[in-house]
């Protein structure tokens, strides 16, 4: 039979034939136009002259198949000994090896080559359109985004101006407006709620002032510190350190470069014909004219001086080291070279509980040792009252200056929101009620500008994930869920082991219809399930202290009353959703069988 020719033939079962192996070499990527024809004709039957003995004798090296495929009883396939190396020899012949081999390979190792059309049982190519293999991210890719900058509602973004906050940052500037006339700036204390605007107005003012240092030629700078993350004394200096050690030698090697190109010309200015000493000194103090050098000697020593430098500074690891070696290493380093350096400690309440005022005090009587550079402190806290607990003199060298942040109000987180909103989202994205949803519920939040930029993100989120073409007030409503949900899981996920005990005596109560539930009978409940997990079981005044623990978080809802002759007692039910939370508690190992603690409930007659 030729090449590509197709002959009709029954209906019944078949067995491959030339003309199935031609359609299979299409797999190996032949594109004759026999075989084009071939793909684009209705499948065809091969002829009952055919037979695997003839398919045997006319390709001896063809695979052999076991039994016929399309009766469905094998899709494995048998190689003789002789066809080991088959499948690796790549042929153009369209009965050759590589034809049957392309085909038997895919099947036999259970799968294809990926690379080629694809081939049915029949033969027939099939269409390997990419358009209609959508991968798992075409179809969310597919539609329209909402976003355009969401990286603009985001805590980490530094806004270019900051609505509702001219008062507090022009006094910032007043303040820190000698670090550019080289004097050393007060320290400030900066104090607000979260989400009042502290750190991104702190940034702000930070980023001008670096700017205009820049513009003016003032070595000035600002350091920051998250010392929620970085808490203790070594941590800070040592971050401190190791920043200004790195500028430090940045300086060093450029200064080096302008002083090598400065020796290598000298040199070239003192080579004359004569070869004359004389002349070529007073050659090199002729290069060396416009400079600070008066001799090449001289110029070498200080480039031997940077070099010595150089190897001297290095970095502090983030353990390990004695304390005062870290102190001593940072103090070397900011003094190496003239400049006003403003250290900002965001979250400076953390690190004052964590680590106490040492850090404070080395850092505010810096300036007295310092021959070189100048330091200003900047802290910025929740905490209104963390300075009663640092000593007298840290507390009257720190605070200096004091700016507060008041909470917004729902009007002004409005404007902010809208002010976001117009970078972060595609034109007409959102619908009139949403900016002014999330302004109301973050509002409550005592003014939390961050809370209502993460409730605006998180609507637009959940609007994306839906295919939804706007933000509307149901993702809004859906957000502010998702994120008080969040917060849930977060807080009771990091409770300590006795309060989640207790926490859990108090779901189950609620959970057998007890209502208004008073510590005593919470406290029988607690009891029972530490005997169930074996833990230690507090005293009743204790397990009241984790109650009203519970309820500073928002975890419980506490109230004291009156029971007349009886006394006081604190009554309470759950704030927080009880299967969500119930599931926190029970994803902990240390509580171990608690879920199948059974413990008695007696039941409650109020007079």
């Amino acid at each position: 039979m030729d090449e590509g020719e197709h002959t009709p033939g029954s209906d019944g079962d078949t067995t491959p034939s030339d003309s199935d192996e031609s359609d299979g070499d299409e797999s190996d990527g032949d594109e004759s136009d026999d075989s084009a024809d071939s793909a684009g004709s209705p499948s065809p039957s091969p002829s009952p002259s055919s037979s695997p003995d003839r398919t045997e004798q006319s390709a001896p090296n063809r695979t052999k198949p076991h039994s016929d495929v399309r009766d469905g009883s094998s899709s494995e396939f048998a190689l003789d000994d002789d066809d080991a190396d088959v499948n690796s020899v790549p042929s153009n012949d369209a009965d050759g090896p590589s034809g049957a081999g392309s085909e038997t390979s895919g099947i036999g190792n259970g799968g294809r080559d990926r690379s080629s059309p694809d081939v049915d049982f029949d033969g027939v190519v099939l269409d390997n359109d990419d358009d209609d293999n959508q991968g798992l991210f075409d179809d969310l890719l597919s539609g329209e985004p909402i976003f355009e900058n969401k990286e603009v509602l985001r805590p980490s973004y530094t806004p270019h101006e900051l609505p509702h906050r001219n008062d507090q940052i022009n006094r910032m500037a007043t303040i820190l407006v000698s670090a550019l006339r080289g004097e050393t700036p007060s320290n400030i204390l900066i104090y607000g709620k979260t989400g009042t605007g502290k750190t991104a107005s702190a940034k702000f003012v930070s980023q001008e002032l670096e700017s205009t240092s820049q513009k003016y030629d003032v070595p000035c700078e600002v350091e920051y510190i998250n010392c929620e993350v970085t808490d203790t004394q070594y941590r800070v200096l040592a971050q401190l350190a190791n920043t200004f050690i790195e500028e430090n030698q940045g300086v060093i090697a450029d200064r080096l470069a302008r002083l090598e190109d400065l020796r290598a010309d000298a040199e070239d200015v003192t080579t004359d014909a004569t070869h004359d000493a004389t002349d070529a000194m007073r050659d090199a103090a002729a290069a060396l004219a416009d400079t600070e050098f008066d001799s090449v000697n001289e110029l070498d020593d200080r480039i031997e001086t940077l070099e010595a430098d150089a190897e001297e500074m290095e970095e502090v690891p983030m353990t390990g080291w004695p304390t005062d070696r870290v102190y001593s290493t940072f103090f070397e380093a900011v003094d190496y070279h003239e400049r006003v350096v403003v250290i900002m400690l965001d979250e400076i309440d953390k690190l004052v509980e964590k680590s106490g005022d040492d850090t404070l005090y080395n850092l505010s009587r810096m300036n007295s040792e310092l021959d070189n550079s100048r330091i200003s402190i900047m802290g910025i806290s929740n905490d209104l009252k963390f300075t009663d607990f640092l000593d007298p003199r840290v507390k009257s060298s720190l605070g200096e200056e004091e700016i507060v942040f008041p909470p917004y109000d729902a009007n002004q987180l409005r404007d902010i929101l809208q002010h976001r909103a117009d970078i972060a989202f595609k034109r007409d994205a959102l619908t009139d009620d949403v900016i002014p949803l999330c302004a109301a519920f973050a509002a409550q939040e005592h003014g939390d500008a961050r809370r209502a930029l993460d409730l605006l993100r998180t609507a637009g989120e959940l609007a994306e994930r839906s295919q939804a073409e706007i933000v509307a007030e149901k993702h809004v409503r859906q957000a502010q869920d998702k994120i008080e949900l969040d917060r849930v899981v977060e807080v009771v996920r990091t409770l300590p082991t006795q309060s989640k005990i207790v926490l859990f005596a108090v779901i189950l109560l609620e959970k057998n219809g007890v209502h208004n539930i008073n510590t005593g009978e919470v406290f029988n409940i607690y009891k029972r399930l530490c005997e169930e997990i074996d833990a230690d079981v507090l005293t009743q005044r204790r397990v009241t202290d984790l109650i009203s623990e519970l309820d500073m978080l928002g975890i419980v809802n506490a109230v004291v009353v009156s029971k007349g002759r009886y006394g006081r007692t604190k009554e309470m039910g759950l704030s927080v959703p009880v299967e969500e939370t119930e599931a926190v508690l029970l994803s902990d190992s240390r509580l171990g069988d608690i879920e199948n603690a059974q413990p008695f409930v007696q039941a409650r007659f109020d007079n």
